[in-house]
């Protein structure tokens, strides 16, 4: 059997343009909102008749930005355990990956029509870096995909680590209203790596236009200055 080929059918626009500060998983931002754009030769309204009946989505994407290594890695270091403890890959979602493919689940929040680009979604809750490939949209079955019973292995240790943010007024007020909250929700996810903890260090990611820079001590992150994205 001939290996596949996976064809681009779209791209995500968001407001992360880099890796970090990205919400580690789909729908730990559900504020986030994000725009899939269909290539040219796949902006066909007939290929989403019916669509507009399911509330979410299943994205398959691919990590265009990491690089991959030429030899089969069985073990990586998940983000999650800091950085220093091995777990298998198919036991994690690293991007390091025999074929660096992403899964996501995302909320659909609108069905749009844009001058030039065609039908557009409007998807929030994304994990995803702006310029993202998609290679395939299939709708999230409730009745299927839901397992509320079922276990998270040790992706769910750590989960109770939330940080407080403090975000001082008159740098909140630079950004835009509509993007607030999203942002809110990334800086209480801790987008440091687990591995960094020093209270004097001062960490930044590029967001919706700004750089936005913050300190962490303890369970409280302190935004201290928002400057305009020098790219």
């Amino acid at each position: 059997m001939n290996d596949l080929t996976l064809r681009k059918i779209a791209v995500l626009h968001g407001d992360f343009p880099t890796k970090f500060g990205i919400p580690r998983q789909s729908g730990l931002a559900p504020s986030q909102r994000s725009m899939i754009v269909f290539e040219p030769e796949y902006r066909d309204a007939n290929a989403l008749r019916g669509l507009d009946g399911y509330t979410h989505l299943w994205l398959i994407w691919g990590f265009s930005a990491v690089p991959q290594k030429d030899a089969f890695a069985p073990m990586v270091k998940p983000p999650r355990l800091g950085g220093n403890k091995r777990m298998g890959v198919f036991a994690t979602r690293s991007p390091f990956r025999p074929n660096p493919i992403g899964l996501s689940s995302v909320r659909l929040e609108a069905i749009e029509q844009r001058q030039k680009l065609g039908t557009v979604l409007i998807v929030s809750g994304a994990d995803l870096m702006d310029g993202t490939p998609i290679y395939d949209i299939k709708p999230y079955l409730p009745f299927t995909d839901s397992h509320p019973d079922a276990k998270g292995g040790f992706s769910e240790e750590g989960l109770e680590h939330v940080l407080h943010v403090e975000f001082p007024a008159e740098l909140l007020s630079l950004i835009p209203a509509d993007k607030r909250e999203a942002l809110f929700e990334a800086l209480r996810q801790d987008p440091r790596p687990a591995y960094r903890d020093d209270p004097s260090e001062r960490y930044g990611f590029y967001y919706a236009g700004f750089d936005v820079r913050f300190t962490v001590n303890g369970k409280s992150l302190t935004v201290c200055e928002i400057v305009p994205a020098d790219f």
